[in-house]
């Protein structure tokens, strides 16, 4: 299919209509798990794994995923994802209990593993120049209005449905979105949708590098174990050693499974190049505080204040609106200012975090309304949307298209690390701190914890910013 072919434009529809999807499930269910405890008498450590297990095998089978993609039809990946996902949202929605549940939960992440890198890939395959940026901008745009609908349609459907329906109701609403998007993913995605792979030695399933994908799949899976448990021991911890061990092993056999001449599951070679090594370190330090900022605000708000999960989710509705405009503002100009358009969303980020600090403070001693938080967190949602699409744009941009797929999915790998290790050490933190001081102090230290990290990536940016000058 040519690059000039409108029907680009009907392929990125259906990616964004499966990504809205997977990414409502996400934010829905936030709001959810105290309507899932009640209706199936589960423990607290259930209701911990029913975000865990999700994140973990989303985690572990990303870039796998993306390289089976690469060599054999995004397309197809992307649909048995799809498929997978659809059917794990009906098993969930239908659990007899939290073991079913969680199970569900877990084949659920397996799905999103499978669509994400093919949605990235197929981007990087079917748009180029400017209307790449456009693309990856409302890709951007899909993430900031579904994560600031999600907590409202759950809390509609609970609501609605009741203690018992409701929750099982925000795993169904999947479903007739998910079917939809398949039809019109058969409907309209190229034919073939799996071709052979194109290399000139050892095809079959060495192209596929099955011991590489095991190796980093534990990897991510022994590192990423204790972050998501919910009370992990102290010889649980001894796993993230491990799994470091495991990356350099990855790493060693990813050169040696080069040098044999076969098509290894990640070319290494990605990283000499400075635009994908900065950007995906910008993304993994960025992820490791930013995440955390929608987990503080409402366990603050709803312990610290007394809302209600409905209110708590109505807090980051103007930020997650603006998220998704800024992020198509930015995916429009990110090919006229570059690294610029990061910055300046970092910038902003920082300026909305201390505004929020401020707001938290003048709150507990001056008794301010706490609800200057819808401005103060905008800032940082206008923020946001200038930093994950453009970032994502300028990191793939001289990444070679056979590998779009698998270096999308390391670079998203990247993020669900530093989604887990920054939402497992900040909270952790957090909850230290609160009994000996009261919530709005633990929580601004909590805020300032993230603000370290995010200048941590603005500093990045301004680095690759200089790499990008020294070789024009």
């Amino acid at each position: 299919m040519s690059n000039n072919d409108p029907i680009r434009w009907r392929i990125l529809a259906v990616l964004l209509m499966a990504i809205f999807m997977s990414l409502l499930s996400v934010s829905v269910v936030n709001v959810a798990l105290a309507s899932i405890q009640e209706g199936l008498n589960a423990s607290r450590s259930d209701i911990q794994w029913v975000l865990s297990g999700y994140a973990l095998t989303f985690g572990v089978v990303l870039v796998s995923a993306g390289r089976a993609g690469d060599l054999m039809g995004r397309g197809g990946f992307f649909i048995l994802g799809l498929i997978i996902f659809i059917s794990a949202s009906i098993a969930a929605g239908l659990a007899p209990d939290a073991h079913w549940l969680n199970g569900a939960r877990f084949v659920q992440g397996v799905g999103s593993g499978f669509m994400n890198p093919q949605a990235v890939g197929m981007i990087q395959q079917y748009f180029q120049g400017p209307e790449r940026g456009r693309a990856f901008g409302l890709f951007g745009t899909t993430v900031g209005v579904s994560v600031a609908i999600g907590p409202v349609i759950g809390g509609l459907l609970i609501q609605l449905g009741g203690a018992e329906l409701g929750w099982r109701l925000t795993f169904l609403i999947n479903v007739p979105v998910g079917l939809i998007a398949l039809l019109l993913a058969f409907l309209w995605f190229p034919r073939p949708l799996i071709h052979k792979p194109k290399l000139k030695e050892h095809k079959g399933l060495s192209s596929l590098d099955p011991i590489g994908a095991l190796l980093l799949g534990l990897g991510v899976l022994a590192f990423l174990y204790p972050f998501v448990e919910t009370h992990p021991s102290g010889l649980l911890w001894l796993l993230v050693p491990v799994g470091l061990v495991l990356f350099y092993i990855w790493v060693r056999w990813e050169r040696w499974y080069t040098l044999r001449g076969y098509s290894p599951m990640v070319d290494l070679k990605i990283f000499a190049t400075s635009s994908y090594r900065n950007g995906s370190i910008i993304m993994t330090l960025y992820f490791l505080g930013m995440t955390s900022v929608w987990v503080l605000i409402p366990l603050y708000v709803q312990l610290g204040l007394g809302f209600s999960a409905f209110e708590a989710g109505m807090v980051g509705i103007p930020s997650a609106l603006l998220s998704a405009y800024s992020a198509n503002w930015a995916g429009k100009k990110v090919n006229d200012y570059g690294r610029k358009v990061v910055i300046g969303g970092l910038s902003l980020a920082i300026f909305g975090l201390l505004a929020s600090i401020a707001v938290v403070m003048l709150h507990e001693y001056v008794g301010t309304s706490i609800w200057w938080l819808l401005v103060s967190l905008s800032f940082f949602g206008l923020g946001q949307g200038s930093i994950i699409s453009p970032n994502q744009t300028l990191t793939l941009a001289e990444v070679p298209l056979a590998y779009a797929g698998s270096s999308g999915a390391i670079m998203q790998t990247g993020q669900r690390i530093g989604t887990s290790v920054g939402i497992a050490v900040i909270t952790a933190l957090v909850f230290t701190l609160q009994p000996y001081s009261s919530w709005s102090i633990a929580v601004s230290f909590g805020l300032l914890t993230i603000i370290f990290t995010v200048s941590l990536a603005l500093a990045m940016a301004f680095k690759d910013l200089r790499d990008r000058r020294a070789k024009s």
